[in-house]
């Protein structure tokens, strides 16, 4: 937008400890020339003075849904029509989960359902809670209704632990909302494939491993922000879908390659984050094993290698796939990226304490056959973030 027709962007602000913060994310959406106008709930005006988030912005903030200055004594109508963007932050749990069921009880969530202005939420919360089944529900019910989900990060909060549900910092929110980013990758065609794959025994057990998919998860929502069609094609998670354009639900890695298989032939890019099961069982019993007290001999296979095929394509994709090691990470990383002739590889060691599997946070190191760059331990959103650009540069330079 010009200075003629500035953003305006109606800024809501939940009950959490994060909402002091938003009266450095005022400064920052008003230096990128934005028009703000805050809206508190009640709670949030015990961790914060409305007076000073309106000295910020210019403009008496709004907390009751019926105002007698407002237009006709109907705040949310007013509101609704003067903003373009809806931007909470912090949003905490249950604000989101408000949304989530389309309960209109206070100004800020009656003005979401009477604003046609997009939605976008920054959450904040202790990392328990984030977790929760109930709150990544209530998340993944309102990314398909379009939501624009920013953060949270992995990080120290204030209740003294560790983890993801820390609110994205002031300017990451303000860049990622107002800044004219590029999008590189728009028209491209990408497939990423994400999580583990289970290889039955019978009907009741399984081979698996560790992978949660969340590296794969993050990285298919990184591409899609830089403008890329992400076909997602998942193992078995418990992580909320994000904003893609196809999402495929497999379960074995048989599944897993079927469905790459019917869909690579159309797509620039293929990311393989999943952990792909090397072997399954020779045979699948029909029924439960029972248990008994012999030594029980397992005969495996191997499953199809998903990610040298599509590399040995004619003509292949641009290819980035995965490494976890427990040991001499850049050796075996980049054996692996030349014998199965990958474009780029993304390595990380697993099984200490920080990073790998099933964690919020990783450290790797990016591998090409003339270069590579490193990423120190970040949350796996950061990461993808990353990964994404430094997949793009190369991509660019294959072209």
């Amino acid at each position: 937008m010009t200075s003629q027709n500035p953003p305006r962007i109606l800024l809501g602000v939940s009950g959490s400890i994060a909402a002091y913060k938003a009266a450095e994310l005022i400064r920052r959406l008003r230096e990128r020339g934005a028009e703000v106008q805050v809206v508190m709930t009640a709670h949030a005006r015990a961790f914060i003075s409305p007076l000073s988030l309106q000295a910020l912005a210019g403009r008496p903030v709004r907390s009751e849904l019926f105002d007698p200055s407002a237009e006709a004594g109907m705040g949310h109508i007013e509101l609704a029509r003067w903003a373009n963007q809806i931007l909470i932050a912090p949003a905490s749990a249950n604000l989101i989960a408000r949304l989530a069921h389309g309960l209109a009880d206070d100004l800020l969530t009656t003005l979401v359902l009477a604003s046609q202005a997009p939605l976008a939420i920054a959450p904040a919360m202790n990392q328990q809670m984030w977790s929760h089944p109930a709150v990544q529900e209530n998340v993944a019910r309102l990314l398909s209704r379009g939501l624009r989900l920013l953060g949270p990060e992995s990080g120290e909060q204030a209740c003294g632990e560790v983890g993801s549900g820390r609110m994205l910092e002031p300017a990451a929110i303000a860049g990622a909302l107002l800044d004219s980013a590029p999008r590189p990758l728009t028209g491209a065609q990408v497939l990423v494939t994400a999580g583990p794959t289970r290889e039955a025994l019978d009907p009741v057990r399984f081979i698996g491993n560790r992978s949660s998919g969340k590296m794969g998860y993050a990285l298919a929502q990184a591409l899609t922000e830089l403008g890329a069609q992400v076909i997602l094609v998942s193992g078995p998670t418990a992580l909320p879908a994000p904003s893609v354009a196809h999402l495929i639900e497999v379960e074995s890695a048989a599944e897993m390659h079927a469905a790459v298989m019917a869909r690579i032939a159309d797509c620039a890019i293929f990311v393989a984050a999943a952990a792909v099961a090397d072997y399954r069982p020779k045979q699948q019993a029909p029924h439960k094993l029972k248990k008994h007290p012999d030594t029980i001999n397992l005969q495996l296979v191997p499953n199809p290698d998903i990610l040298a095929e599509v590399a040995a394509r004619t003509p292949a994709p641009f290819t980035l796939g995965f490494a976890a090691e427990t040991e001499a990470l850049e050796t075996n990383a980049r054996a692996k990226l030349e014998r199965k002739g990958l474009d780029m590889i993304a390595a990380n060691l697993v099984g200490g304490e920080q990073g790998g599997f099933d964690r919020d946070d990783n450290a790797l190191l990016i591998l090409w056959r003339d270069g590579q760059r490193e990423l120190p331990l970040m949350s796996k959103q950061l990461a993808a973030r990353e990964i994404a650009c430094i997949l793009t540069e190369r991509y660019g330079a294959s072209a």
